[in-house]
């Protein structure tokens, strides 16, 4: 009865199938070393590469090793404490759905209230800068651990287990993309506790470290500091206000948890997204204040579009007959959903990605201009949005065929309108 709901072998690979996933999974740790590298030098330049390499010996240390994994614990802890609401995530292919504590903005609270009372025991929060590549390295070694427990632990899951998108047979390509969907010791779902709580909170006492870094230099935090902090503080906080929107995300409902997403959790999302507030710390910007206010007026404009969007979908989403919502046109599809066509979705067929990215520039602009490096966020998003976007599509035609196809019709623009 149970081998209907078997999940099939991967036949789409992704990334350039086993080689791409090989290639990434060295490539992204190089990544987030080069880019910390060329940050502390006095050019900053992309084109001193490679940049000097420190002995591997400098980059292991059991005491920030530890320190990580005290930080891993906290939000373990937190995560099952039994603050906030239990919900249901969508249905699986067994039938059943699993329950999520939404807690995630709880957390927060507590952190900052640990972090703080730290802080007022004379906490030096500017060891993370100090020890920023150590830190960097010990999370580096969290993923790969993490990933290869993942991976030897869905050998033994059902095959009702595994995830649609890392189930090819290949082992690199496996390990890469996630064998199994949502691996879980007990209750504790680890790829929804890894999205949202270590790496996320992690960026934003990241970012707090540079400012305390900068304020111990310079007397002072900067305005291009202050600002780099409140944009992606507030962009953390609204991840976690909005924490039961991510049980629809793609990677919960499709990817499985394996390297790519533990790696980004872990540590491409604390250490390659605070580059902008790591770089200010040694190439200090002076912004005037017409430009901060052009800046603050642009960051605004991409988080209404971003939050409106994302608002107007998971409404939808949650009950088509609520009232903010019933005004918008819509397209019916075979599978008895609608589609959304008018709106923020009418505008492009992403609104979200648009307001992302526009953010994304808003966040790198008070590194001023004569640096390509803190704006490799922006092209690095560009590059990720523009590739979810053609996963989307891919599994949306899959998905609704007909009224897809109408709905592309009537709204041609993907991302950025007129443009592409």
């Amino acid at each position: 009865m149970m081998d209907r709901y078997k999940t099939p072998r991967t036949k789409e690979l992704e990334f350039g199938g086993p080689l791409g996933a090989m290639i990434l999974i060295f490539l992204m740790p190089a990544t987030i070393f080069y880019l910390l590298l060329t940050c502390r030098t006095e050019q900053a330049s992309v084109l001193n590469f490679p940049p000097p390499l420190p002995p591997l010996s400098t980059l292991w240390s059991p005491h920030t090793f530890l320190l990580l994994l005290a930080w891993v614990g906290l939000q373990a802890a937190l995560y099952m404490l039994p603050m906030g609401k239990v919900t249901e995530g969508i249905v699986l292919r067994d039938k059943s759905r699993l329950q999520y504590r939404i807690n995630a903005f709880h957390a927060m609270g507590v952190t900052a209230l640990v972090v703080g009372a730290g802080l007022a025991a004379g906490l030096r929060l500017s060891y993370i800068y100090d020890n920023f590549l150590q830190l960097a390295f010990s999370a580096l070694l969290l993923a790969f651990g993490l990933s290869f427990l993942l991976y030897f632990k869905s050998l033994f899951a059902p095959e009702t287990a595994l995830a649609p998108g890392g189930n090819s047979g290949n082992p690199i390509y496996d390990f890469f993309m996630g064998h199994e969907l949502n691996p879980r010791i007990g209750s504790f779902d680890l790829k929804y506790f890894c999205e949202l709580r270590p790496g996320l909170l992690g960026w934003a006492l990241v970012n707090m470290a540079m400012l305390m870094k900068e304020t111990e230099l310079r007397g002072s935090p900067s305005l291009a500091m202050l600002l780099v902090n409140a944009f992606q503080l507030l962009y953390v906080v609204d991840a976690l206000w909005n924490e039961e929107a991510i049980l629809t995300t793609m990677d919960i409902v499709h990817d499985g948890f394996g390297f790519m997403l533990v790696f980004g959790d872990l540590a491409w999302v604390p250490f390659a997204y605070s580059l902008q507030a790591y770089f200010l710390v040694n190439h200090p910007q002076k912004l005037s204040l017409p430009m901060a206010v052009g800046i603050l007026l642009l960051n605004g404009l991409g988080y209404c579009i971003f939050r409106s969007a994302n608002s107007q979908k998971n409404t939808f989403r949650r009950n088509p007959n609520d009232p903010r919502v019933t005004g918008l046109k819509t397209i019916p599809t075979a599978t008895g959903r609608r589609l959304l066509v008018s709106g923020w979705w009418g505008f492009v067929r992403h609104p979200n990605y648009l307001g992302d990215l526009i953010m994304a520039l808003a966040w790198s602009l008070p590194c001023g201009l004569t640096h390509v490096l803190p704006y490799f966020y922006v092209f690095y998003f560009t590059v990720l949005l523009i590739h979810r976007e053609a996963r989307d599509e891919h599994q949306c035609l899959r998905k609704y065929g007909l009224a897809w196809q109408e709905y592309c019709r009537r709204v041609p623009y993907r991302i950025f309108p007129y443009l592409y």
